[in-house]
C-alpha cells in the first residue's frame, strides 16, 4: 500500500475541489483531533488495536497507514490487526485475522470501526460485544447512527464529498495517534497543506508521485 503521499494522490481532482468548502463547514478539527488522540492514548498493548470495516469495505488505506506510523514512532501499539469479513485462502498472517479475532476481542484492547456505509447487524452486535466485555469501541463512519451510538467517541463524514473526506479523517488520524503536537490551527494548516500537494499532483497535466509500497 502506498505510504503518506498515496491516499492524497489517488484523490479525483473534482473531489478535491470540493474538498476546503466542506472542510471549512464541518469543523473537522475539533473532532479529528480528539480521535486522534483517544487512538494514540488508549490501553491496548501491542496486538490489542482491532481494525475492522463492512463486508463491502476493508479498511486497507488506513491499516496501511497505521502500520507506517507504529513503525516511524516505535510505537508496536498502534500496528494495526486487520479483521476480515472473508479471509482468502494462502494470505499472510498478518492478513489472516477473521471475524473470529473481533469475537474474542478482550478488556483493554480497542476496535476501531471503518463504515463508510451502514453497518450490518452482525457487524454491530460483534461491536457491542466487545464494549461489553470492556473494549474500547472507536469508529469513522459515513452517518451510521447506531454505530455512532454504539461507539465511545467517533468521527462521522458528511455524505458530500465522502469519498475525498474519508480519505482525510483517516490519514490525519492516523499521523495525530503517535501524539504529535497539533492543533486546530496546525491542523488546519496541515490539511491545506496536504490537499496544496494533492491538487498539485492531480491537477491537469500534472505529475503523479510514485508510490511507495507498504507490506499492507
Amino acid at each position: 500500500m502506498e505510504a503518506r503521499s498515496g491516499i492524497m494522490s489517488r484523490m479525483n481532482y473534482d473531489d478535491l475541489a470540493a474538498l476546503r468548502p466542506l472542510l471549512d463547514s464541518a469543523g473537522i478539527e475539533d473532532t479529528v483531533l480528539g480521535l486522534g488522540q483517544t487512538l494514540g492514548t488508549a490501553p491496548h498493548g501491542a496486538g490489542g488495536l482491532l481494525v475492522v470495516g463492512t463486508e463491502a469495505h476493508e479498511p486497507w488505506h488506513f491499516t496501511a497507514h497505521l502500520a507506517d506510523e507504529s513503525r516511524w514512532n516505535a510505537r508496536p501499539d498502534l500496528e494495526p490487526t486487520l479483521v476480515r469479513w472473508n479471509v482468502p485462502q494462502n494470505a499472510p498472517a498478518h492478513l489472516a485475522f477473521g471475524l473470529e479475532r473481533l469475537e474474542a476481542a478482550r478488556r483493554s484492547e480497542t476496535v476501531f470501526v471503518v463504515a463508510p456505509t451502514h453497518a450490518s447487524e452482525g457487524l454491530l452486535e460483534r461491536v457491542a460485544d466487545a464494549r461489553r466485555v470492556g473494549a474500547l469501541v472507536l469508529s469513522v463512519h459515513g452517518g451510521d447512527a447506531e454505530l455512532q451510538q454504539l461507539a465511545h467517541e467517533s468521527v462521522g463524514v458528511p455524505e458530500a464529498g465522502l469519498g475525498a473526506y474519508l480519505d482525510v479523517v483517516q490519514h490525519v488520524i492516523s499521523q495525530c495517534a503517535p501524539g504529535a503536537t497539533l492543533t486546530r490551527r496546525s491542523l488546519r494548516a496541515r490539511l491545506n497543506s496536504m490537499l496544496d500537494a494533492a491538487q498539485g499532483l492531480r491537477a491537469p497535466g500534472g505529475p503523479v508521485a510514485p508510490a511507495r509500497r507498504q507490506r499492507w
